[in-house]
Protein backbone atom coordinates (compact mmCIF):
# COMPACT_ATOMS: atom_id res chain seq x y z
CA UNK A 1 0.00 0.00 0.00
CA UNK A 2 2.79 2.39 0.89
CA UNK A 3 4.42 1.67 -2.48
CA UNK A 4 1.37 2.60 -4.55
CA UNK A 5 0.82 5.77 -2.53
CA UNK A 6 4.45 6.68 -3.13
CA UNK A 7 4.07 6.17 -6.89
CA UNK A 8 0.86 8.16 -7.08
CA UNK A 9 2.29 10.99 -4.99
CA UNK A 10 5.40 11.04 -7.18
CA UNK A 11 3.22 11.22 -10.28
CA UNK A 12 1.31 14.20 -8.90
CA UNK A 13 4.51 16.01 -7.92
CA UNK A 14 6.08 15.43 -11.34
CA UNK A 15 2.89 16.64 -13.02
CA UNK A 16 2.81 19.83 -10.95
CA UNK A 17 6.47 20.61 -11.53
CA UNK A 18 6.15 19.95 -15.27
CA UNK A 19 3.06 22.12 -15.45
CA UNK A 20 4.81 24.97 -13.65
CA UNK A 21 7.77 24.74 -16.04
CA UNK A 22 5.51 24.95 -19.06
CA UNK A 23 5.96 21.35 -20.24
CA UNK A 24 2.73 20.17 -18.64
CA UNK A 25 0.95 23.22 -19.92
CA UNK A 26 1.99 22.49 -23.51
CA UNK A 27 0.89 18.88 -23.13
CA UNK A 28 -2.41 20.05 -21.67
CA UNK A 29 -2.98 22.48 -24.53
CA UNK A 30 -2.24 19.79 -27.10
CA UNK A 31 -4.62 17.32 -25.45
CA UNK A 32 -7.27 20.02 -25.08
CA UNK A 33 -6.90 20.95 -28.75
CA UNK A 34 -7.26 17.33 -29.86
CA UNK A 35 -10.23 16.75 -27.58
CA UNK A 36 -11.80 19.99 -28.80
CA UNK A 37 -11.48 18.92 -32.43
CA UNK A 38 -13.14 15.59 -31.67
CA UNK A 39 -15.84 17.38 -29.70
CA UNK A 40 -16.57 19.83 -32.51
CA UNK A 41 -16.85 16.94 -34.97
CA UNK A 42 -19.09 14.58 -33.00
CA UNK A 43 -20.89 16.55 -30.27
CA UNK A 44 -24.58 17.33 -30.87
CA UNK A 45 -25.18 20.86 -32.06
CA UNK A 46 -27.69 21.48 -29.28
CA UNK A 47 -25.10 20.65 -26.61
CA UNK A 48 -22.59 22.95 -28.26
CA UNK A 49 -25.05 25.78 -27.68
CA UNK A 50 -25.59 24.64 -24.09
CA UNK A 51 -21.84 24.52 -23.42
CA UNK A 52 -21.36 27.97 -24.92
CA UNK A 53 -24.15 29.43 -22.79
CA UNK A 54 -22.59 27.90 -19.66
CA UNK A 55 -19.32 29.60 -20.62
CA UNK A 56 -21.14 32.90 -21.17
CA UNK A 57 -22.71 32.57 -17.73
CA UNK A 58 -19.22 32.14 -16.23
CA UNK A 59 -20.04 28.72 -14.81
CA UNK A 60 -17.70 26.64 -16.95
CA UNK A 61 -14.81 25.03 -15.07
CA UNK A 62 -11.38 26.61 -15.47
CA UNK A 63 -8.35 24.61 -16.62
CA UNK A 64 -7.16 24.49 -13.02
CA UNK A 65 -10.49 23.09 -11.84
CA UNK A 66 -10.48 20.44 -14.57
CA UNK A 67 -6.89 19.53 -13.66
CA UNK A 68 -7.82 19.13 -10.00
CA UNK A 69 -10.84 17.04 -11.00
CA UNK A 70 -8.65 14.75 -13.12
CA UNK A 71 -6.11 14.28 -10.32
CA UNK A 72 -8.82 13.60 -7.71
CA UNK A 73 -10.61 11.08 -9.93
CA UNK A 74 -7.39 9.29 -10.87
CA UNK A 75 -6.01 9.15 -7.32
CA UNK A 76 -9.34 8.19 -5.80
CA UNK A 77 -9.97 5.39 -8.28
CA UNK A 78 -6.40 4.09 -8.02
CA UNK A 79 -6.32 4.01 -4.22
CA UNK A 80 -9.79 2.49 -3.82
CA UNK A 81 -9.25 -0.23 -6.42
CA UNK A 82 -5.81 -1.02 -5.00
CA UNK A 83 -7.57 -1.77 -1.71
CA UNK A 84 -9.77 -4.18 -3.65
CA UNK A 85 -7.17 -6.05 -5.71
CA UNK A 86 -3.73 -5.05 -4.39
CA UNK A 87 -2.67 -4.88 -8.03
CA UNK A 88 -1.03 -1.73 -9.40
CA UNK A 89 -1.90 -2.46 -13.04
CA UNK A 90 -5.60 -2.92 -12.28
CA UNK A 91 -5.55 0.28 -10.22
CA UNK A 92 -4.03 2.28 -13.08
CA UNK A 93 -6.62 0.89 -15.50
CA UNK A 94 -9.45 1.95 -13.19
CA UNK A 95 -7.80 5.38 -12.79
CA UNK A 96 -7.91 5.88 -16.56
CA UNK A 97 -11.54 4.70 -16.69
CA UNK A 98 -12.49 7.10 -13.89
CA UNK A 99 -10.95 10.06 -15.74
CA UNK A 100 -12.82 9.00 -18.89
CA UNK A 101 -16.12 9.67 -17.09
CA UNK A 102 -15.31 13.36 -16.60
CA UNK A 103 -16.67 14.49 -20.02
CA UNK A 104 -19.98 12.75 -19.26
CA UNK A 105 -20.21 14.43 -15.85
CA UNK A 106 -19.39 17.75 -17.52
CA UNK A 107 -22.22 17.12 -19.98
CA UNK A 108 -24.67 16.50 -17.12
CA UNK A 109 -23.52 19.56 -15.19
CA UNK A 110 -23.84 21.82 -18.22
CA UNK A 111 -27.36 20.56 -18.89
CA UNK A 112 -28.33 21.33 -15.30
CA UNK A 113 -26.88 24.84 -15.39
CA UNK A 114 -28.58 25.50 -18.72
CA UNK A 115 -31.94 24.15 -17.48
CA UNK A 116 -31.79 26.40 -14.44
CA UNK A 117 -30.91 29.35 -16.66
CA UNK A 118 -33.85 28.61 -18.99
CA UNK A 119 -36.27 28.41 -16.06
CA UNK A 120 -35.06 31.77 -14.77
CA UNK A 121 -35.61 33.25 -18.22
CA UNK A 122 -39.10 31.75 -18.39
CA UNK A 123 -39.85 33.29 -15.01
CA UNK A 124 -38.76 36.68 -16.33
CA UNK A 125 -40.77 36.17 -19.53
CA UNK A 126 -44.04 35.26 -17.80
CA UNK A 127 -43.78 37.84 -15.02
CA UNK A 128 -42.97 40.75 -17.35
CA UNK A 129 -45.54 39.74 -19.97
CA UNK A 130 -48.26 39.84 -17.31
CA UNK A 131 -47.05 43.25 -16.13
CA UNK A 132 -46.97 44.58 -19.71
CA UNK A 133 -50.47 43.23 -20.42
CA UNK A 134 -51.86 45.09 -17.42
CA UNK A 135 -50.87 48.30 -19.26
CA UNK A 136 -51.34 47.47 -22.94
CA UNK A 137 -54.30 45.02 -22.74
CA UNK A 138 -52.80 43.38 -25.84
CA UNK A 139 -50.83 40.14 -25.86
CA UNK A 140 -48.73 41.07 -28.90
CA UNK A 141 -47.99 44.54 -27.53
CA UNK A 142 -47.01 42.91 -24.26
CA UNK A 143 -44.58 40.64 -26.09
CA UNK A 144 -43.10 43.64 -27.90
CA UNK A 145 -42.68 45.48 -24.60
CA UNK A 146 -40.90 42.53 -23.00
CA UNK A 147 -38.70 42.02 -26.06
CA UNK A 148 -37.66 45.67 -26.27
CA UNK A 149 -37.11 46.04 -22.52
CA UNK A 150 -33.89 44.02 -22.69
CA UNK A 151 -34.72 41.84 -19.69
CA UNK A 152 -34.54 38.64 -21.76
CA UNK A 153 -31.53 36.85 -23.19
CA UNK A 154 -31.21 34.28 -25.95
CA UNK A 155 -32.60 31.80 -26.71
CA UNK A 156 -35.83 32.97 -25.04
CA UNK A 157 -35.46 36.48 -26.44
CA UNK A 158 -35.20 35.19 -30.01
CA UNK A 159 -38.21 32.94 -29.45
CA UNK A 160 -40.28 35.88 -28.23
CA UNK A 161 -39.33 37.71 -31.43
CA UNK A 162 -40.51 34.69 -33.40
CA UNK A 163 -43.83 34.81 -31.52
CA UNK A 164 -44.27 38.46 -32.48
CA UNK A 165 -43.51 37.76 -36.14
CA UNK A 166 -45.94 34.82 -36.23
CA UNK A 167 -48.68 36.94 -34.66
CA UNK A 168 -48.34 39.69 -37.29
CA UNK A 169 -47.96 37.17 -40.10
CA UNK A 170 -51.09 35.17 -39.22
CA UNK A 171 -53.20 37.87 -37.62
CA UNK A 172 -53.84 35.64 -34.59
CA UNK A 173 -51.90 34.57 -31.52
CA UNK A 174 -52.70 30.82 -31.72
CA UNK A 175 -49.59 29.87 -33.70
CA UNK A 176 -47.40 32.07 -31.51
CA UNK A 177 -48.71 30.39 -28.38
CA UNK A 178 -48.36 26.90 -29.87
CA UNK A 179 -44.77 27.67 -30.85
CA UNK A 180 -43.80 28.80 -27.35
CA UNK A 181 -45.70 25.99 -25.61
CA UNK A 182 -43.88 23.40 -27.69
CA UNK A 183 -40.51 25.05 -27.14
CA UNK A 184 -40.85 25.50 -23.38
CA UNK A 185 -43.13 22.90 -21.84
CA UNK A 186 -43.70 24.58 -18.47
CA UNK A 187 -47.01 24.76 -16.64
CA UNK A 188 -46.59 28.46 -15.99
CA UNK A 189 -46.10 29.09 -19.71
CA UNK A 190 -49.10 27.03 -20.79
CA UNK A 191 -51.38 28.43 -18.10
CA UNK A 192 -50.43 32.02 -18.86
CA UNK A 193 -50.88 31.51 -22.59
CA UNK A 194 -54.25 29.84 -22.06
CA UNK A 195 -55.39 32.80 -19.99
CA UNK A 196 -54.22 35.32 -22.60
CA UNK A 197 -55.89 33.29 -25.36
CA UNK A 198 -59.14 33.27 -23.44
CA UNK A 199 -58.97 37.00 -22.76
CA UNK A 200 -58.12 37.77 -26.38
CA UNK A 201 -60.83 35.59 -27.94
CA UNK A 202 -63.61 35.85 -25.36
CA UNK A 203 -62.78 38.82 -23.19
CA UNK A 204 -62.89 38.77 -19.42
CA UNK A 205 -64.31 41.17 -16.87
CA UNK A 206 -62.03 39.82 -14.18
CA UNK A 207 -58.87 39.74 -16.28
CA UNK A 208 -57.00 41.94 -13.79
CA UNK A 209 -57.77 39.62 -10.89
CA UNK A 210 -56.90 36.54 -12.93
CA UNK A 211 -53.55 38.00 -13.97
CA UNK A 212 -52.76 39.04 -10.42
CA UNK A 213 -53.53 35.54 -9.16
CA UNK A 214 -51.29 34.08 -11.86
CA UNK A 215 -48.46 36.39 -10.80
CA UNK A 216 -48.83 35.14 -7.25
CA UNK A 217 -48.79 31.55 -8.50
CA UNK A 218 -45.57 32.24 -10.39
CA UNK A 219 -43.96 33.79 -7.30
CA UNK A 220 -44.94 30.76 -5.19
CA UNK A 221 -43.61 28.39 -7.83
CA UNK A 222 -40.29 30.20 -8.09
CA UNK A 223 -39.90 30.18 -4.31
CA UNK A 224 -40.58 26.44 -4.15
CA UNK A 225 -38.15 25.77 -7.01
CA UNK A 226 -35.27 27.60 -5.32
CA UNK A 227 -36.03 25.86 -2.03
CA UNK A 228 -36.04 22.55 -3.89
CA UNK A 229 -32.64 23.33 -5.43
CA UNK A 230 -31.12 24.01 -2.01
CA UNK A 231 -32.57 20.80 -0.61
CA UNK A 232 -31.35 18.80 -3.59
CA UNK A 233 -27.85 20.28 -3.34
CA UNK A 234 -27.69 19.25 0.32
CA UNK A 235 -28.99 15.77 -0.49
CA UNK A 236 -26.48 15.49 -3.35
CA UNK A 237 -23.55 15.98 -0.96
CA UNK A 238 -24.89 13.28 1.36
CA UNK A 239 -25.48 10.99 -1.63
CA UNK A 240 -21.87 11.30 -2.77
CA UNK A 241 -20.61 10.61 0.75
CA UNK A 242 -22.78 7.51 0.90
CA UNK A 243 -21.50 6.37 -2.51
CA UNK A 244 -17.87 6.67 -1.39
CA UNK A 245 -18.63 4.72 1.78
CA UNK A 246 -20.04 1.92 -0.38
CA UNK A 247 -16.70 1.69 -2.19
CA UNK A 248 -14.88 1.41 1.11
CA UNK A 249 -17.03 -1.42 2.44
CA UNK A 250 -14.29 -3.77 1.25
CA UNK A 251 -12.20 -2.46 4.14
CA UNK A 252 -14.77 -3.86 6.56
CA UNK A 253 -14.45 -7.25 4.87
CA UNK A 254 -10.67 -7.12 5.29
CA UNK A 255 -11.01 -6.22 8.96
CA UNK A 256 -13.33 -9.17 9.52
CA UNK A 257 -11.27 -11.69 7.53
CA UNK A 258 -7.80 -10.28 8.03
CA UNK A 259 -5.74 -8.72 5.26
CA UNK A 260 -3.63 -11.81 4.64
CA UNK A 261 -6.70 -14.06 4.32
CA UNK A 262 -8.32 -11.50 2.02
CA UNK A 263 -5.26 -11.31 -0.26
CA UNK A 264 -5.18 -15.12 -0.41
CA UNK A 265 -8.80 -15.11 -1.59
CA UNK A 266 -7.82 -12.84 -4.50
CA UNK A 267 -6.24 -15.86 -6.21
CA UNK A 268 -9.77 -17.00 -7.04
CA UNK A 269 -11.10 -15.63 -10.35
CA UNK A 270 -14.62 -15.76 -8.90
CA UNK A 271 -13.66 -13.49 -6.03
CA UNK A 272 -12.02 -11.04 -8.42
CA UNK A 273 -15.08 -11.14 -10.65
CA UNK A 274 -17.31 -10.40 -7.68
CA UNK A 275 -15.11 -7.45 -6.69
CA UNK A 276 -15.20 -6.06 -10.25
CA UNK A 277 -18.99 -6.46 -10.25
CA UNK A 278 -19.20 -4.61 -6.92
CA UNK A 279 -17.23 -1.67 -8.31
CA UNK A 280 -19.37 -1.58 -11.47
CA UNK A 281 -22.64 -1.65 -9.50
CA UNK A 282 -21.47 1.09 -7.12
CA UNK A 283 -20.32 3.19 -10.07
CA UNK A 284 -23.64 2.79 -11.91
CA UNK A 285 -25.42 3.72 -8.70
CA UNK A 286 -23.43 6.96 -8.46
CA UNK A 287 -23.82 7.76 -12.16
CA UNK A 288 -27.59 7.26 -12.02
CA UNK A 289 -27.73 9.53 -8.99
CA UNK A 290 -25.70 12.18 -10.78
CA UNK A 291 -27.92 11.87 -13.84
CA UNK A 292 -31.05 12.33 -11.74
CA UNK A 293 -29.61 15.28 -9.83
CA UNK A 294 -28.50 17.13 -12.98
CA UNK A 295 -31.37 16.33 -15.34
CA UNK A 296 -34.38 16.55 -13.04
CA UNK A 297 -33.80 20.08 -11.83
CA UNK A 298 -37.24 20.34 -10.22
CA UNK A 299 -38.41 23.23 -12.37
CA UNK A 300 -42.05 22.34 -11.83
Amino acid sequence: MEFVIFLLAAFVIIFIVAYRNGVGKNIYLEVSKTAGNIYEKYAPYSFKEVRQKVKDLGQEYTKKQYTIQIVVFALGAAIITYLYFYNLIISLIYAVIAVAFIPYLTYLRCKRVYSEYIFEQIQVYTTNTIMEFATTQSFVKSLEGVYESGVLEDPVKSDVKTMIDLAYENGTIEDSISYMNDKYDFFIVRNMHQLFLQITNEGSKNAGDALENMSLDIDMLVESVYQDRMNRADYHKKFLQFGIILYLMVMLVQVLLGVESYIAMLDSIWVQGLLHLTIIINTLFLLNGEKYYNENVGAE
